[in-house]
């Protein structure tokens, strides 16, 4: 190991799934010493129980948007798939324990179907998936206000369960929503797609050149994100006992889970980032939420707070991209060590290395 190396290693900073969870750790502290100013305690078993119920819902939606983002697109649509999801679910079920089976199956394939129809508009047809889940947002949205007037259907009181109760202070539902993390995260670090989804979205034209079909991994995607909105929307189904279609867009689904995965280190232009920093974004926005509730802050505060956090955390992201760019070059604006700064720089090239490996082995 030569000096310049050694240098680099040690110069090395956190990644943005520790920094994040770093930035929690310190917004943890701050909250429970606010919340103990009015008498309260922020480590109660009520108010844990509180937080990461509020964690749930969006949990879901950002692991899909993560997916997402990290190819380079984006989904819209989510807080229309969302309440269409929760009425298919409660009209499917009509009070009957006995259609609840049939009611997930139903909401989760519409779900991946409306995926399905973003994916192929976004690689196809070449609209930006800014445009395109939107597009499909609105005509979900036309949908629904032409044929519902307020809520509708009813759940069973047996899936109602699910967003009522829990183990301990631990809600079912947050547990429900973390392994779903647990199986996006290993979907995307050791599976074929999941690596190509990252090369994909690191250098789309690079990964088409290297044999890569650049609009499996997108198509997927999309729908993976769909089917997470909708679980979302099955959630607050049983938290409501009813369908509504209101309820994804009263809870700003869309901004708020790219804000989390933003704020979970994920870049906005795809091929880096990661499911566990994302949900470390989400339990930011639910400790932050929790404590201007607890303090009884004006609602309104809320997006400020969120606002200045987000515009915090991409500038902190963004000067250390700047910094790691620098440190790859001498006084003389030469590579001390190329070999070193490319495998420093990119770990979206870095997983995209064995996603090309695995496809040059298949076709072997």
């Amino acid at each position: 190991m030569n000096a310049v190396t050694a240098r680099r290693r040690s110069g090395r900073r956190l990644d943005s799934t520790v920094l994040v969870y770093v930035a929690l750790l310190g917004v943890i502290l701050i909250s429970a010493i606010l919340v103990a100013t009015v008498g309260r305690s922020f480590f109660s078993a009520g108010n844990i129980r509180d937080i990461l119920t509020g964690m749930s819902v969006l949990g879901f939606v950002a692991i899909g948007q993560t997916l997402v983002i990290l190819c380079g697109s984006l989904d819209l649509s989510v807080p229309y798939v969302i309440s269409l999801s929760s009425l298919i679910a409660a009209d499917t079920m009509a009070g009957n324990p006995a259609n609840i089976g049939t009611a997930v199956v139903l909401t989760l394939g519409v779900a991946a179907l409306l995926g399905l129809v973003n994916g192929l508009v976004v690689t196809k047809l070449r609209v930006h998936g800014f445009i395109a889940t939107l597009g499909t947002g609105l005509i979900i949205k036309g949908y629904l206000d032409t044929n519902y007037k307020g809520t509708s259907g009813s759940v069973p009181w047996e899936f109602q369960l699910i967003g009522a109760t829990g183990v301990g202070p631990v809600p079912i539902s947050t547990i429900i929503m973390l392994f779903v993390a647990l199986l996006g995260a290993f979907f995307l670090s050791r599976t074929r797609v999941g690596n190509h989804i990252f090369a994909v979205g690191g250098n789309e034209q690079v990964a088409r050149l290297s044999g890569i079909r650049t609009a499996n991994p997108v198509i997927l995607a999309h729908v993976l994100c769909s089917v997470t909105a909708a679980m979302a929307g099955l959630l607050l189904a049983s938290r409501l006992g009813v369908g509504s279609p209101t309820v994804g867009t009263q809870g700003g689904y869309d901004l708020l889970s790219i804000a989390a995965v933003v704020l979970g280190g994920t870049l906005l232009a795809g091929g880096r980032g990661s499911i566990w920093g994302t949900i470390g974004g989400v339990a930011i926005f639910a400790v932050l939420d929790n404590v201007m509730s607890v303090m009884q802050v004006n609602p309104f505060m809320k997006d400020v707070v969120r606002g200045i956090v987000i515009v915090a955390a991409v500038a902190v992201y963004t000067g250390r991209q700047v910094e790691q760019r620098r440190a790859r070059f001498g006084p003389g604006g030469s590579s001390e060590d190329p070999t070193s700064a490319a495998t420093h720089d990119a770990p979206d090239a870095g997983a995209a290395a064995p996603a090309l490996a695995s496809h040059k082995g298949d076709q072997a």
